[in-house]
């Protein structure tokens, strides 16, 4: 597991990994129809997945690449799409202006 940034809030950098894979997991697990989406780094916002459920709910973690993103899309057995030629999906659009 080494998709996630070492630095943490006094959490060592393994401990901050499995953290974070348990918490995806569970999002998937609980959630159906879940898709992720790659958000490039910008000089703003480090770069991250997005997981996206069928109706629209959505969470983000931050991850190192484009290549870590789709391995664990890959082990999570989940599509991954890229934001920047995607756009995000309606879906997220529509579940934000209800949960305003």
């Amino acid at each position: 597991m080494v998709w996630f940034f070492k630095r943490s809030s006094g959490k060592s950098a393994k401990v901050a990994r499995k953290e974070t894979y348990e918490y995806v997991q569970d999002f998937c697990a609980s959630r159906t129809d879940v898709e992720a989406y790659f958000e490039a780094e910008t000089p703003r916002e480090p770069a991250s997945i997005m997981l996206v459920a069928h109706d629209g709910e959505w969470t983000r973690r931050k991850v190192p690449s484009l290549a870590d993103a789709a391995k664990l899309s890959a082990e999570l057995g989940i599509p991954l799409y890229e934001v920047a030629r995607t756009g995000y999906p309606r879906s997220v659009r529509e579940w934000n202006a209800r949960h305003k």
